[in-house]
This record gives C-alpha cells, structure tokens and sequence, in this order.
C-alpha cells in the first residue's frame, strides 16, 4: 500500500514538473532550456494521458495502475523526458558516444530487449513482492544510467529553435502510432491532437495563406501562427493550449478585428459551425465535434459582408472609435503583359473591379520602358489590391511593389496578390469565361446579365487574360456576380472622352493626393470635394482625375451649377436636403446584390429608398416648371421611378425584427413563404401539446391554478413546494430548485420540448434560407436602383461645385471647342487660395497661350518668387474648367485640352536604377512621345541635373521642339538665359515673363572679403521680359545658410560674374573686329574696346 500511494504521489510530482518544464522550453532562451534537465526523473506514462480523460487499463492479476516505462526511438527520437526536449535528427544531433551507451541501455529483466527493438522498456509490478524488490533494485540502477545519460546529453550541442509558428506545431512533424497510443501525436509535446486543433489543421491545409477565425462557442480563436498575428495586430494575449499558440475574440467584436487584420493586407478567412446543438442532438453524431467550414474571405478589395459590417442604424461604423473605416475606392485591378518580340512593343491588359460597389472597368494599351502608361492608371484608380501573374516581369513588378510601399502608413499600402502564371493564359481564361457566362442563358437571369458572353468576346485578348483570373479570384470570395454584366464594362482611359493625366502630373499636381504626407488635404479633390454622401464622394474622384474633353458635357455640367448658384427656387435646397445623411447606398445595395447584408442594412437601405422615392415623387411638379437645367431635369425626372421596386420590398418585413436582426419574424405575410409558414404552423402544434398537456399536470397535483414558469431560459417547469414532493411522480425530471420549491418536467414535456428545440432551430435555418432567396428577388432589381443611385451621385457632385463657387467667389469659364488656347486673367492656385485663408491674399496672375499665336512662356526670375506655383496654376484652372467646375479667375477662356503632361522637380529613382538627371530625361522623352498640338506641357528646370553646358542644349533643343514640332502649348521654367533667346528666332510663338521682385543691393565696399549679398523682396507678379539673375544667394540667407559662408559665396559670385562679362566682352570685340570696313569704323571700335 505504502508503495503504491508513493508511486501515485511520485507520479502527480512528475506530471505537474513535466507541464511547467514543456511550457517554460518555449518561454526561455537556447541557453537556459539545458538547466531544465538538470532533475532527471523516469516520467509514468498514465500520468502523461491522464489529464487527457484517457482510461486506465486494468488485465486480471495486473495492477490497475500503469507501470511506469521509459522509451526511446533511435531512428526517430530520443526524449531526455517525455514532457522536455526531444531530439530529432533533423534539429539536434547526438554524439557516437551517446548512441553507444543507449545501445546498452536495456530494461532490466530481458536481456534480448536492445535498441534493435526500438523500445527500452521498465516495468514494476507491486502486485508481487519479490518481483517488486527486484525491480526496485533494477530501477536504482536505471536510475544511475538514466542520470549519466542525462548528464552525457546536457553536454551536447543541441540548439532549439525558439518561435512560435504553425510550421513549427504541425508542419513536418514525424508522427508515430502506438497500439497505446491513438491519434496524431504532437512532435513537440508528444500529446495528440484535440479534434478541434485536428479540424483547424485541415481547413488551414486547404488556405495556408489565409489568417483563420473559427468560431468556437461564443468567441472566434485564432491558433498557431494565426494566434501570433492577432496578437501583434490586434494588441490581444496569445498562449499555449495544447499543441498551439491561441488567442480568441468575442463574436460581437468580430467585425472590428476582422477590419483591422484586412489594413494589415492580411487575408482573412471567418470558419463557422455549420451544426446547431438541439439538431446535432438529435443526430447519430451527437457525440462528436460540431462541424465547421469557411464561411467567408476577407481582403482589402473584397470586404462585402455582414461579418465586416453589421450595421444596425446609420452612423453605427462611423461613430466606433476603433473600426476601421471604408477606404474612398477599394477597387481590385488585375494586370497582365505581353511582350512581342518581333515589334519590340509592350502590350499591357487591365480589369479593374470595385466589389463593394459594382464598378468595372477594362483596358488595354501600348506601354514604354518606363511603364508611365501603368504607373499613371494605377494613380488613378489607386486600388487595394493589385492581382499579377507569378511571372510578372521584374520592371513591372518594381514598379508596382515601389508604389505599393509609398504610404507611410501600412493600413494604405496596396496589397499585391500573386496567382499561378497559367491562369493569365489566354486558352484557361477563355474557358473559364466561357463556364463563367454560360449559365447567363438561364432564364432566371436578369435581362441585364444576358449576353455577356458575346460582349465578352469582343475585348481584346490582352483583358480576356485578366478576365479570367478575375471571375476565378471573386468567386472564391462569393462575389463574381458583380462580373455578370459585362454591359457595364467601361473603357478606364478614352482618349476620346477624357483628358490624359499622366502619372508625373497626377504627382506633381497633387490631383488626388499631397506629395508631402500622401493624404486628401492640400490636393485638389480636397479643394472641390464638398459632397454630402460617400457615393457621390467616389463620382467626385472620377470627375477630378478625368476631366472631360466633350463641350457639349462640359457646358451641361456647368450649366447646371450655375442654376444651384443663381436659382432662387425652393426644390433645389429640397434636395440638397435629402442628400444629408443618407447612407451608402451604393454599397448597401452591392451587398444585397451579393446575399451578404444584413437584416439591419437591407432595412436601411430599402427604407432609404423608399423614401427618397416618396419625397422625389413630391417635388415632381415644382422641379418640372421650376428647372430650367436639362441635366438637373433628365436627373431628377426618372429617379422616382427608379426607385420604386424598393417599396415592394419594404411593405413585406416587419420593421422591429428587422432591427434587431430576427429572421423568424422577418416577414410580415407568409403567404409567399410556404416554409416557413409550415415550420411556425408545426411549432404552434408542438405549443399547443404542452398546453395541453398542463391540464393533466394540474389534475395529478390537485392543483388547478397551475401554470408554467420560466427561469433562465428553461421553459415549461412545473414548480412544486418541497413540503409536497412526495407526490411528485418518480418519472418526471428534476430542473433545478431553492429552498421553497423543485421544478420539474414531465416525461412528455421533456419530449416535446426536445421537438420544439428541433423546430427552432429548424425554422431559424428555414428563414436564412427564404432570407437568401428574398435577397436573390430584391438583387434583379439591381441595376435599376443603382442607375438611380448615380443620378443621386451626380446631383451631389453638382451641388459641392455649385457650393465651392460660391465660398470662393469662381467665374464660370469659356470653353472653345476647336480652338487651341488657355486666357486667364487674375487667375489664382485653388489649392494654394484655399489653405492661405482670409488672412493672407493670393496675388492673382494673368495668362495668355493660343496655338495660333505666342503658345510658349519662358519663365525666369529668382528662386522662391512663384514660379513653380504659377504653372501649377495654370494647369489646375484648365483641368477645373474641362470637369465642369467654375474656376478661380476673373475671367477665363480655354479651349479643349487633351491631354496635360508635367515634368518638374528632381528626385532620383534608385529602385529603377536611375539617377536624377535619367529621370528628367525620361518623363521629358515620354512628353515629346505623346504631347500634341492640344497639349498643354510644362517643363520645370530641364536640364540641371548635368553641366551647365550640356543642360543648356539639351533645355534649348527640347523647347525648340515643342516651339517648332509639336507646337502645343507650353509653359517653360528655366534659369538658363541663353534659353531666352529663342524668342528673337521665333517671335510670333515665344514669350519671355519673370516673376517680378524688388532688388535692394548692399553698400558698396572696398574690401573684399566684406561683399554681401543682395536683399530680394518677392512681389510674386508674372511680367513681360527675362530676368537677368535668380539670385539664389537670398534663398541661401532664408535657409539661414551661415554669414560667413554667404560672404564667400557673394565674393565668388562677383568674380565669376565680372570674368562671364569680360569674356563675353572680348567675343563681341572680336565679332565686330570682322565688320571693320574704314578707318572711322575702326576708331570707333577702338573707343569701344577701351
């Protein structure tokens, strides 16, 4: 007895030493993970597994405790105990020395039991004394063996990887299977795998690139390496359970952290059961683990679901502190190249998707080395998520991954995905095109989403290359749908329609963004972007980055802001009223077109709807006799109508559950839900049965007055005071009870309220069936509602152009149509006017280009005056004129532009390869490629990034180019002054300006070394003629260059200066040396010469 009582507290110590001996391996460093085999000790099986619920066994006369044994694999492992290190060959190494000595480690008692066996085996039978004796001494010497082997195996090397990882807990792991031992063992800790971590190793097998959730009763865990993410991501713990790292979040923050892990360009997949308990009880698996599969994926462009957004009243998302918002666009942009040999010409396809709001766009298009036709569609879009073949090119893939890293902030950046090359060829994306639009000749499908396939078959195979991987990469996110209806395929760049903005002048414009911190303000979007709804937003976006070149679409636009601003009727306040506040509807009808909103959103958004239908509807008489705009009217005319299958949908739910998201009570009339209807009908039975049934229950207590009660949640109990429990039947089933009272149920009622649980459940599966198909009607109305909406879009747009004219007190421009010039008088930076302020006063410049006439502006003067600001000007006003905005000038007159083209300022591009100087000359060569003479081009400082002599000729032989070649309107900042003498060679096109400034000069000195440099006062007005100097010196005091150093600088700048002169002195000497023709002639000279 004394034996076994020692044996059992022998083996609770060596189970509790082994458990904080496998944890702190994994918490301690390489070096202090061999202290912890400083306490030997022969580690009981039984006691490894009993914490595992694992039996004992039991054989006749054997004892029912194990007996404790040691074993050892040598060609697998060697375990110095079971719950510490393990040596394997492919981590640690033992020396030949040590081999030898486990060779003649043997257990006691068999002496043919050697390591050819594999096993080393101890045994202690207590039940025989004399055995018990013997083995007693046996193990003493095991004991001394073990030790020295202990000992032997602290001395070697063995280095232990120490991180967390998913390879690290399941991937290679050798697994071994004894006859004692079921399941897959663990290579670390030797225990199996639970069914939960066994269930997550395969749906994670199956999306080793995805960051997991599984749904795990109330709360989502991740595990593994998964676990590791969370933690850092999303500042939660992280622990070892079992085999894995895991860490978990409550179900109703799912949403929250599910958005911040997609910031991160994580892709993240949501796993949830699949089984409810009262079904699975009732099943013939009731007694195994609840099914789960992947419910949903998750990345940066395809956030569409209620998981990622529960919406359960407008301004829910908007008011929560740690969610993180909805990005302006979250477009997918697919890109594929091809590079023909022959013609040495590069052809890049591109399909451009925006799940969450349906918009597609296509294009195909003839790039250059420097892929700035790439560069400049992807500032445009600028997409989420960018889908490439694995054999992209490595230009394009520096290009991409350089402007996927320039957000400072990783939340920004764009996440790259990498697809199998085979998937861009042409012959397995036409195939899945093919199954893709085949089932589009169903007749369930929308008229809208008929003929695609054909439609599809006209683009070029450059897009049916990314069409493919498209349709193949959306449905794994259950949102290829939106590829349906290739009739709302748009053309991203028409040359016919929209003015080309390359990817410098997107840059150095700040057209969408600042170059300073990347974000919206200082940028022109920031300037005009007044609009009250996130759709309209969007819209806004596409106007400023593609200005139209139509005057006809130019004039309507401009036509309808002048009536918000100068009309005096009521409708248009109306509905500039209607806009506030409303929610995105773009959105929210995207993701019922999709099945995945939530009863709260379709509630919003059908609602929504509905209203703006009602109220359009009421303003239908005053917008017809009041509004005199034919685009305002053509807008607002058919909205109503538009908009109407919304209230059909409305009239069938019911408002309180919709709210709170009960789907059992969803819908008002079952008369078009049979199912559901049948499935109440036979709760109402199974109800009425248990009601009943109370009648009898009454008369076996002689209790007449009693009813049913509920306490937490158990329902249907029949209570009865503990004074009568003796007449309480022996069949029926104690709840629970207090002091006063024990609450039963009966037999039948235990029966019945098995069923009932069935049947709620039942009906809850029933309604998100009906939910789904109630969302499939709601989603042929689709593309109606969403022409709807983008009328809405555009009324908004109008009205923030109409308000930013009126703040900031914006002429309405003259647009020309075949003709070529840009005349601006007081013209003013919009951007620059807009962060001044009230306090500080923008001086306005004037601007005369014609393509028939003086079409080049030289621009000289000193550094800091207001060049850079003027050209930008110039360039931001045609682009404000040609969207259909009003512009900040008193007057002004442009002519059709297509297209703006930007060279300036110097930044080298080291990931290309290029220096400063390569990269001015690169964007120039592209200029001269595609500027026309409807182009307006402007070159700020060619040629400074070479010698003084080789940038002269090149600034000189380029703006000659523009002047006399291209003939396009050009604006050219310089400080070379030979440049200024191509207005003497071409009279009739070329103009010198310089900005004007006031020049006070430092008293003249005799001593050298006290020569100052020269006080300039900017005045910031453009006037006719070259400056003579730019006076770089004064921009060296504001930078607070040191004293000393700007009076060497002055001295030198004087010396070199009077040393020019003089040369150029001689040369004109010597030139009118040749013209000497008399005698007085050359008195004359002589004069002159001294």
């Amino acid at each position: 007895m004394h034996t076994r009582v020692k044996n059992v507290n022998a083996s609770k110590s060596s189970k509790k030493s082994s458990t904080q001996t496998t944890i702190s391996r994994f918490f301690t460093s390489a070096s202090d993970t061999s202290q912890a085999t400083d306490q030997p000790g022969i580690t009981r099986q039984d006691g490894r597994h009993e914490g595992r619920g694992k039996k004992r066994l039991s054989d006749g006369g054997m004892s029912s405790e194990k007996r404790p044994k040691l074993s050892l694999s040598v060609e697998e492992e060697c375990m110095v105990t079971p719950s510490t290190y393990k040596m394997v060959s492919s981590r640690a190494s033992v020396s030949h020395a040590t081999l030898s000595r486990l060779k003649d480690f043997s257990c006691p008692g068999s002496s043919e039991s050697r390591v050819s066996d594999q096993v080393i085996r101890m045994e202690v039978e207590p039940s025989d004394s004399a055995k018990a004796e013997s083995s007693a001494q046996q193990q003493h010497s095991v004991m001394n063996s073990y030790n020295e082997l202990v000992e032997e195996v602290k001395e070697e090397p063995i280095k232990i990887k120490q991180e967390f990882s998913f390879s690290q807990f399941a991937k290679n792991t050798v697994i071994k299977k004894s006859s004692e031992e079921p399941g897959v063992p663990n290579r670390r800790t030797k225990t199996i795998y639970t069914p939960l971590e066994e269930q997550y190793m395969e749906i994670k097998k199956q999306h080793a690139d995805t960051v997991l959730c599984v749904e795990c009763g109330y709360k989502y865990r991740f595990f593994g390496e998964d676990a590791e993410i969370a933690a850092k991501e999303l500042n939660i713990t992280c622990h070892l359970d079992h085999n894995f790292m895991t860490a978990s979040i409550p179900t109703h923050r799912l949403f929250v952290h599910v958005r911040r892990l997609v910031s991160q360009g994580y892709k993240v997949g949501v796993v949830k059961q699949t089984e409810t308990t009262a079904i699975k009880a009732s099943g013939t698996n009731k007694s195994s683990l609840f099914t789960r599969q992947l419910h949903a994926l998750y990345t940066k462009s395809t956030l569409v679901g209620e998981d990622v957004n529960p919406l359960l009243k407008l301004g829910d998302l908007e008011q929560g502190e740690d969610v993180v918002q909805d990005s302006g666009n979250s477009y997918l942009m697919c890109v594929n190249e091809s590079f023909d040999k022959q013609s040495k010409e590069l052809t890049v396809g591109m399909v451009v998707v925006q799940p969450s709001t349906g918009d597609l766009m296509v294009d195909c298009f003839k790039d250059n080395v420097s892929h700035s036709e790439l560069e400049s569609r992807v500032l445009k879009i600028q997409p989420v998520e960018i889908l490439v073949p694995s054999d992209l090119s490595e230009a394009t893939e520096r290009l991409l991954r350089n402007i996927a890293l320039s957000s400072v902030q990783a939340d920004d950046r764009i996440r790259i995905e990498k697809r199998e090359s085979s998937m861009f060829e042409y012959p397995a994306a036409m195939r899945i095109i093919k199954d893709f639009y085949r089932d589009t000749l169903h007749p369930a499908v929308g008229n809208q989403e008929k003929g695609s396939y054909s439609l599809c078959m006209g683009l070029e195979s450059p897009i049916i290359c990314c069409l493919g991987p498209v349709i193949q990469y959306l449905t794994e996110f259950k949102l290829e749908k939106i590829l349906l209806c290739s009739s709302s395929f748009k053309r991203l760049s028409s040359d016919a329609d929209h003015m080309q903005l390359s990817a410098a002048t997107m840059k150095n414009l700040e057209i969408l963004c600042n170059q300073t911190t990347g974000s919206v303000k200082g940028s022109l979007l920031w300037v005009l972007d007044h609009t009250q709804t996130p759709f309209g937003n969007r819209l806004l976006r596409k106007w400023v980055s593609q200005p139209l070149k139509s005057v006809i679409d130019i004039q309507a636009r401009q036509e309808a802001v002048a009536e918000m601003l100068c009309s005096e009727s009521s409708v248009l306040p109306s509905l500039q009223s209607l806009l506030t506040r409303l929610p995105d509807l773009e959105r929210g009808l995207c993701s019922i077109y999709h099945k995945k909103c939530s009863t709260q959103e379709f509630y919003l958004i059908t609602s929504t709807l509905s209203r703006l239908s009602a109220e359009l509807q009421a303003l239908m008489p005053a917008i017809q006799s009041q509004l005199s705009s034919a685009l305002l009217k053509n807008l607002l005319l058919d909205t109503p109508q538009l908009l109407s299958p919304a209230n059909n949908f409305l009239k069938v739910l019911d408002e309180k559950a919709a709210k709170t998201g009960n789907k059992t009570e969803m819908f008002v009339v079952l008369t078009d839900f049979p199912v559901i209807r049948n499935r109440k009908e036979e709760i109402q039975s199974v109800l009425s049965d248990i009601m009943e049934h109370r009648r009898e229950v009454r008369l076996m207590l002689k209790n007449p007055s009693l009813d049913y009660t509920t306490v937490s949640g158990q329902q249907f109990l029949i209570e009865v005071k503990n004074s009568l429990s003796s007449i309480v039947p022996a069949d029926w089933v104690k709840v629970n009870s207090t002091k006063v009272v024990g609450r039963y149920h009966t037999p039948f009622i235990v029966e019945k309220h098995r069923c009932l649980q069935q049947l709620r459940e039942q009906l809850v599966i029933d309604c998100n069936h009906e939910w789904i198909n109630f969302l499939q009607l709601f989603g042929d109305h689709y593309y109606i509602l969403r022409k709807a909406v983008c009328h809405l879009a555009t009324m908004d747009c109008l009205f923030s152009l109409a308000q930013v004219a009126k703040e900031n007190n914006y002429c309405r421009p003259e647009i020309l149509e075949d003709k070529s010039q840009i005349l601006i008088t007081a013209g003013k930076h919009p951007v620059i006017t807009s962060l001044m302020g009230d306090e500080d006063q923008y001086v306005p410049n004037d601007t005369h280009l014609q393509g028939d006439g003086k079409r080049a502006m030289i621009i000289t003067g000193p550094n800091m005056g207001g060049k850079s600001s003027y050209i930008r000007q110039v360039a931001l006003v045609t682009i404000m004129a040609q969207l259909g905005s009003f512009v900040p000038a008193r007057e002004a007159s442009v002519g059709i532009v297509d297209g703006i083209y930007v060279r300036m300022g110097a930044s080298d591009n080291i990931s290309r390869g290029r220096s400063t100087f390569m990269e001015e000359l690169v964007e120039a060569s592209d200029i001269l490629a595609r500027a026309t003479s409807c182009s307006l081009v402007i070159l700020d400082e060619l040629g400074r990034g070479t010698s003084t002599h080789d940038g002269i000729a090149i600034a000189y032989a380029t703006l000659e180019s523009f002047i006399r070649d291209v003939k396009c309107m050009t604006l050219f900042v310089t400080h070379y002054p030979p440049l200024c003498e191509l207005e003497h060679l071409h009279p009739q096109n070329v103009g010198n300006y310089h900005m004007a400034f006031l020049l006070n000069e430092p008293e003249s000195t005799s001593d050298e070394e006290e020569v100052q440099p020269e006080f300039i006062t900017f005045l910031y007005q453009l006037i006719e003629g070259a400056a003579a100097r730019s006076y770089g010196l004064n921009v060296a005091r504001l930078a607070e260059i040191p004293e000393s150093i700007l009076r060497t600088a002055a001295f030198k700048s004087k010396e070199l200066e009077a040393l020019v002169n003089s040369r150029r002195k001689m040369v004109r000497l010597l030139s009118d040396a040749w013209s000497i023709t008399n005698k007085e002639a050359l008195l004359d000279w002589r004069k002159c010469s001294l």
